[in-house]
């Protein structure tokens, strides 16, 4: 990744993922080593390394947002699905969010998809390497 600036935990608006590997991303022109929550309202640095990691705290940006800002939140789990507990699932759904896991890679264009369709998606990506 040769991106020209470099993140520093927040970038306000919905970025496409450029590209991803060896444990960083690159959208809006700038490049993150670790992992990212990308919302409607912003693309966040998340402190978890591993999918075990996110608790109802990472998640808090997400159920901060108005009812329907964010009709599905995919969830890249690492290199591999893993399901998301139910605790998360049920906060989540509570607010209108349907959860989707899969792969970090499958997510990330999962997500560039659907934000070009101008839907109203989120996204919780592991960093991989």
């Amino acid at each position: 990744m040769s991106e020209s600036r470099r993140y520093d935990g927040f970038l306000p608006g919905a970025h496409l993922i450029e590209g991803m590997g060896q444990g960083a991303f690159a959208f809006g022109g700038m490049s993150h080593i670790g992992s990212l929550l990308l919302l409607p309202d912003g693309v966040r640095a998340l402190a978890a390394t591993t999918f075990a990691e996110v608790d109802e705290a990472a998640l808090a940006p997400v159920l901060a947002l108005p009812a329907g800002e964010v009709e599905l939140l995919l969830f890249g789990c690492g290199p591999s699905l893993q399901p998301i507990p139910a605790l998360l699932r049920n906060k989540l759904r509570d607010r209108g969010v349907r959860c989707d896991p899969m792969s970090t890679g499958n997510a990330a264009q999962t997500y560039n998809i659907l934000l070009g369709e101008k839907r109203r998606v989120g996204a919780l990506l592991i960093a991989v390497e």
